[in-house]
Order: C-alpha cells, then sequence, then structure tokens
C-alpha cells in the first residue's frame, strides 16, 4: 500500500486505504510493515525451524519488491501473485514436517491452481477499477485469456486431486468425494468462459470461497496418518532384512 498510494487513489476499491486517505503517515506504515515482517521470521526461524523462516523471508520479498511493482507492468503478475499464495501452505506443511517434500508441493499446487478462478472471476467485475488505476491485469487488456486460465485451473484442480493418493499423502476415497465440487467450479469455469458475463463471474467467484475451504477439509479427513506410513516403511524394512536373511549362505 505504501507503494500504490497514487493509484489506489483512482479506484474505488481502494481509494479508502489508511494511506490514501492520510490517516497515517508512509513512515508509521513501513514502521508497522516491518515491525510485523522482521519478528514474524525470526520467529518462524528460531521457534519453528530455518526453512519456514526463509520461505516467509521469501514471500514477503516476492510480494513486495516483485509481485507489486508487475502489477502495472505485465499480466505476468497474477502468475506470480497466484506463487505468493501458494507459500502459506508450504509453511505449513515445512513447519509440521521440516522437509520440502510432495506434500508441500501438492498443497501449494492446489493452493496455486484455485487462485486462478477465484482472482479472475473476482477481477472481471473491477475492469472498471483497474483500468482507471492503470493496472495489468488479465481481464483489462486480454479479456478471453482471462477466462481461458480461470478454466484450465478449475480443471486442475481435478488432476492435483488425484494425484494426492498416487504420492501417498491421501487415500483413494479424496479424489472420488472431492470429484463432485471439482466438477462443480469447473462448471462454473465453463460458464465463465462461454457467457463472459458480471453473473458467471461472481457465481465462479463466490463458489471459489467455499471451494477451497470444502476441499482442505476433504483432503484433512481422508489423509493417510504418518503412523500408517511408519507402520508401512517398517514392514517394508522387515521384508528386505527377511530377504536378505534368506539369501546368506
Amino acid at each position: 500500500q505504501f507503494f500504490e498510494v497514487p493509484f489506489d487513489s483512482n479506484m474505488n476499491r481502494t481509494k479508502t486505504r489508511p494511506l490514501v486517505r492520510g490517516q497515517i503517515s508512509p513512515l508509521l506504515a513501513v514502521c508497522f510493515a516491518a515491525s510485523c515482517g522482521v519478528p514474524g521470521i525470526a520467529l518462524l526461524t528460531l521457534g519453528v525451524n530455518p526453512l519456514t523462516g526463509a520461505l516467509g523471508a521469501f514471500n514477503i520479498f516476492l510480494y513486495t519488491c516483485c509481485y507489486t511493482p508487475m502489477k502495472r507492468m505485465s499480466i505476468a503478475n497474477t502468475w506470480v501473485g497466484a506463487v505468493v499464495g501458494a507459500i502459506p501452505p508450504v509453511m505449513g506443511w515445512t513447519a509440521a514436517t521440516g522437509s520440502l517434500d510432495a506434500g508441500a508441493l501438492l498443497l501449494g499446487g492446489i493452493l496455486y491452481s484455485w487462485q486462478f478462478p477465484h482472482f479472475n472471476a473476482l477481477s472481471w467485475g473491477l475492469r472498471e477499477d483497474y483500468s482507471r488505476g492503470g493496472y495489468c491485469m488479465m481481464s483489462v487488456t486480454h479479456p478471453g485469456l482471462c477466462r481461458r486460465v480461470a478454466l484450465r485451473h478449475c480443471l486442475a484442480l481435478i488432476g492435483l486431486s488425484t494425484v494426492a493418493p498416487v504420492l501417498d499423502i491421501t487415500t483413494w476415497t479424496f479424489p472420488i468425494i472431492s470429484l463432485p465440487i471439482n466438477l462443480y467450479i469447473s462448471y462454473l469455469g465453463f460458464r465463465f468462459y462461454r457467457d463472459a458475463d458480471r453473473s458467471s463471474s461472481r457465481k465462479l467467484f463466490f463458489c471459489s470461497l467455499w471451494h477451497l475451504p470444502m476441499l482442505l477439509l476433504v483432503m484433512f479427513t481422508c489423509k493417510k496418518s504418518f503412523l500408517e506410513k511408519e507402520d508401512k516403511g517398517d514392514l517394508l524394512s522387515e521384508s528386505h532384512g527377511r530377504a536378505l536373511e534368506m539369501r546368506l549362505p
């Protein structure tokens, strides 16, 4: 918001922000941001693990130094912004496991893909506002691509849900139970792609608000427990050990 005061003042949705209205000074805003960001990264690094702290620091850098200026330069900002939104659940995984493994990447992938129908549908109704603010959004400069990308990532959610049991993160009930809600958001994504109006974009946006928590709740209930994986690993180790014993003279 510190960087975008002159642009936010031209948009209806942002013209009442504290910095735009002069309710707080730019110096106070920067100091507040620093007083949250620096101790936050330190707490994650020292209290959780260095990997999670590093991801947090990288995400702050990515948002402020890459995504924010790119919003006025290129529609690629949406893809960069999707990475920013995908990192927090990855940090949750690394905080619990201490590793950046397949589970972390799958969670990040789900959040990454979900953001395109969510944001593209939202931005469709804000095209005039973004145009006044001088922001390069797909909905303004590439409306056809905006709708196509939203539909593609709705369908990608079906594929990502199917990958979860393949990676031994959930049981096979997850892609089956999640299929109806993934098909429904894909249907609304298709309607948005075909109709290209405010009504279809609103329906897709409001669906995205309940779709993500529902999908993650189903994923949580169908997850493979660490104990189950450890038992499976122990059984494989015992079988391998017995095989070696049988080969010995």
